[in-house]
């Protein structure tokens, strides 16, 4: 078994891409959410990746990908990449070391997880949060993978195909994400939330890298630079562009108006139709997997919106329904034409694919959700999955990380060190009136020039004259400063007030008056 260089860079360069879509996904996220939450949304889609790098290469390749136990689950002999080096593994691939092998499918364990942030954003404590994506990568998707993707996986021996995670990733991350929020329950005040996006470029510039990545994602997926890889990058394309025109005109004929934010979500639900599919159909047909995706996915999502299941994000809505149609899909255009090693579909002559797809369809969901279910319901028994109503109102930001997304004009105003000799800081006038409180007053540098123009005096609604306001209290500006502008000129009297004082008894309008002279 000799590599070849060309499916070796191949493969390193989708590994690159899948790697960015982790980080695109927190600021796809990060941009739906509410602006008080969006440091912690990036943050833990960051997280989860490191987190799952380090389970995968301890425990997890080995249970997902290593000999198989009865088809079931993996055996520990790679355990800690033990045996795992340059050399490949003919099981899955000729051409490629197995180390890289390792990275790849790593990237697609570690985006996984992340998926399913958005059905319980905005109120997941962080504690709880590592722990449930330690045990549901170990207990629900790594079984799963090995089932579909491992040698002697048992759905994989009944001919299940799924190129690139259709039932692995997107499916198992949508139907979970329907328990999480179930346990979790609806957000505080739910119903009078302001839910729009806080920052939709980041929605946009999220789904645009997703988009980038998902090239690697699909195309990586073939394990070659061959035809197939390209032509799983192609039917990617399109049917990313067709879900998006899709979603878009059916927002467009319900609300009056085309939406950036459901372009953008479009895409991304024909992105995940496609994922199962993109080895076994060629162009045309992946134009109308995008199509129906975008309008499957579109009316799930407004179908969950009138419901109490408060899954943020509408995670189910875009990977679970969109799996599960890419999956079935797969089952009626898969085409021999396209990759001699697959079978062909229903439109090809061959119905039984499509019950088979079915099927894995049902078991992959059904487990996905009854194990995030237990594990959710074991892990807040010790640790509580959400933080406490004051920290919701406060935001993730702050409760959980004492950060924000941005900065206030105050904290943003540099440093100023007060001057040697006068004690005071410029730029802060110090007003006796204002009871102590500092108001700032921007320095500006007097520069010669004509005198600005008067402002003109308002005009009375009854008397119809102009109507100049009145002066305060005599000619000096002093008498509107408080005590300090009486001491020049004390009144006389008996001693009243603070012993010390310079002011003998409580100054009147008259005091003022007087102190100040004539006129």
């Amino acid at each position: 078994m000799a590599l070849d260089s060309g499916d070796v860079a191949w493969v390193i360069a989708a590994t690159a891409l899948v790697m960015i879509m982790t980080p695109a996904l927190g600021f796809f996220y990060g941009g739906l959410v509410r602006r008080k939450n969006l440091v912690s949304t990036i943050v833990q889609c960051l997280t989860i990746f490191a987190l799952v790098s380090l389970v995968w290469a301890l425990w997890g390749y080995t249970l997902a990908l290593g000999p198989s136990f009865y088809g079931v689950i993996g055996n520990l002999s790679n355990f800690g990449l033990m045996n795992v080096g340059a050399q490949p593994n003919p099981g899955y691939s000729t051409t490629i070391p197995e180390i890289l092998y390792f990275a790849f499918q790593l990237k697609f364990a570690a985006i996984t997880p992340a998926l399913i942030i958005g059905a319980f954003a905005e109120r997941i404590r962080f504690k709880a949060l590592l722990l449930y994506i330690v045990l549901w990568t170990t207990l629900i998707y790594v079984p799963i993978a090995h089932w579909n993707w491992g040698i002697g996986g048992w759905l994989k021996g009944l001919g299940v195909i799924d190129f690139a995670g259709g039932l692995v990733v997107h499916t198992s991350a949508g139907v979970s994400a329907v328990a999480a929020a179930l346990v979790l329950g609806r957000r505080e005040g739910l119903g009078s939330l302001d839910s729009r996006p806080n920052n939709v470029p980041y929605v946009i510039l999220g789904a645009s890298v997703l988009w980038f990545g998902w090239f690697g994602f699909n195309a990586g997926s073939a394990l070659k630079a061959d035809a197939l890889a390209v032509n799983a990058l192609v039917v990617t394309n399109l049917a990313a562009a067709a879900s998006a025109m899709s979603w878009m005109f059916a927002d467009w004929m319900k609300k009056g108006k085309p939406s950036a934010v459901g372009l953008s979500v479009g895409a991304v639900c024909g992105l995940v139709a496609i994922t199962p599919a993109s080895g076994y159909v060629g162009p045309m047909p992946a134009i109308l997997i995008g199509l129906v995706a975008g309008l499957l996915c579109n009316q799930a999502a407004g179908w969950r919106a009138r419901t109490a299941l408060d899954d943020s994000l509408d995670v189910f809505a875009c990977h679970g329904v969109g799996g599960i149609w890419g999956t079935l899909a797969t089952g009626l255009f898969a085409s021999k034409a396209i990759n001699l090693a697959g079978p062909d579909g229903l439109v090809f002559g061959n119905p039984g694919l499509v019950g088979i797809q079915a099927l894995a369809c049902v078991v992959v969901a059904a487990f996905a959700f009854a194990g995030s279910y237990a594990l959710l319901r074991l892990i807040n028994r010790f640790i509580p999955l959400r933080i406490s109503p004051a920290g919701e109102s406060l935001g993730l930001d702050l409760f959980e990380f004492g950060e924000e997304a941005y900065a206030s004009e105050a904290e943003e105003r540099p440093h100023v060190a007060p001057s040697a000799t006068s004690g005071r800081i410029p730029g802060v006038e110090f007003l006796p009136l204002n009871r102590g409180r500092i108001r700032t007053r921007p320095s500006k540098p007097r520069t010669a020039g004509p005198p600005s123009p008067r402002r003109p005096a308002p005009i009375s609604p009854v008397h119809g004259r102009s109507v100049r306001p009145m002066r305060p209290l005599g000619r000096c500006r002093r008498a509107t400063r408080g005590i300090e502008g009486l001491r020049r000129a004390p009144p006389k009297g008996r001693p009243v007030g603070v012993p010390g004082s310079r002011v003998r008894r409580p100054l009147s309008r008259s005091d003022g008056n007087r102190a100040l002279g004539p006129g």
